[in-house]
């Protein structure tokens, strides 16, 4: 299908923030088209150099859409220079303040100048409507968490202590999620090893004619455990909890990030059944305590070979010639 030939020599332009790619198509007597195409800068020189390009192929009409403020110098210029330039979809003045979240940390200057003339009425009419509806949603979500808290003020003591658990103390539906889902009483659970393996923070019992076959954690705990993880995420980059932090690293250097996240989870429910079994309040001492290494310690030949390359050293028969 051929398209009709209208202008036999005409360019458009494709204008960006910096660049502008221009396009001029020459038609002869025949019907052939050649397309001649090169790129600009958008300061006021490079401007200057596509107006002599285009009067070089003595192209005196100029088309380019007007989304964004950057056609502005563009037509400007052009327009000095003698040529016809056409403004495609011309754009509408649009102010975007109140359409800008205020978690959004992009400057509202940013956004107008990348907006302007690309939105038009009818489409500002359906932002606004889709931002209404997100405002009624969260609405909802505020009077049903309203009703929450209204139902959990006999569960206040046991909130309180579970809330001075590290990473439960900001947003307070964390602490009720974590109660409503293994309750206040821990005698249900004889161990916190026990309330470990119900959550699914502790490897499966996989093994068969005592092979181990697989040391993935099981899949229990599928409401419960995102919300373990998500703490424990955010506690690895505290600095006030250094009980936290350092398991996590000592691990994950030797197992990986997934398995020190999942430890930090058990460091968690571990406190939480504690506070819960004898009514205090969280404190690190537990998980801080030194542990003074013994006076005297005998290892074996094949004991300190193995340390010696934990700690990267090379083992040879003759010592090394230093220069």
């Amino acid at each position: 299908m051929a398209f009709k030939i209208f202008r036999k020599n005409c360019c458009g332009l494709d204008v960006h923030k910096t660049w502008i790619y221009a396009c001029i198509g020459i038609t002869d007597t025949n019907g052939r088209t050649e397309y001649k195409q090169a790129r600009f800068s958008s300061f006021s020189k490079g401007l200057k150099e596509l107006a002599d390009w285009l009067a070089k192929y003595r192209c005196f009409e100029v088309c380019m859409e007007s989304s964004g403020k950057y056609w502005i110098p563009v037509f400007n210029i052009l327009e000095k220079a003698g040529l016809f330039v056409t403004l495609a979809h011309p754009g509408e003045t649009f102010d975007v303040a109140p359409f800008v979240d205020r978690r959004c940390k992009t400057p509202i200057g940013e956004i107008q100048a990348a907006i302007d003339g690309a939105v038009s009425s009818e489409q500002a009419v359906k932002l606004r409507q889709c931002l209404d509806h997100i405002d009624e949603l969260e609405m909802h979500i505020e009077k049903v968490q309203q009703e929450i808290l209204r139902l959990s003020d006999k569960y206040q003591a046991a909130l309180d202590l579970v809330r001075t658990v590290p990473g439960f103390d900001k947003n307070p539906m964390t602490a009720i999620q974590i109660l409503s889902e293994i309750g206040g009483d821990m005698s249900v659970f004889p161990t916190a090893k026990h309330l470990v393996s119900w959550a699914g923070c502790c490897p499966r019992n996989d093994q068969s004619a005592g092979k181990i076959k697989s040391t993935r954690i099981s899949r229990a705990g599928s409401y419960f455990k995102p919300v373990l993880v998500q703490v424990a995420s955010a506690l690895t980059r505290s600095k006030d909890h250094p009980e936290i932090t350092n398991r996590y690293r000592r691990i994950k250097a030797r197992r990986g990030h997934k398995k020190a996240i999942i430890a930090v989870c058990r460091m968690l429910l571990t406190a939480i059944w504690h506070i819960l079994s004898d009514l205090k309040p969280y404190t690190p001492d537990g998980f801080v305590e030194p542990r003074p290494a013994e006076k005297s310690k005998v290892l074996t030949t094949a004991q300190a070979l193995s340390l010696l390359k934990q700690r990267r050293y090379v083992i040879s028969d003759s010592a090394p010639v230093l220069n």
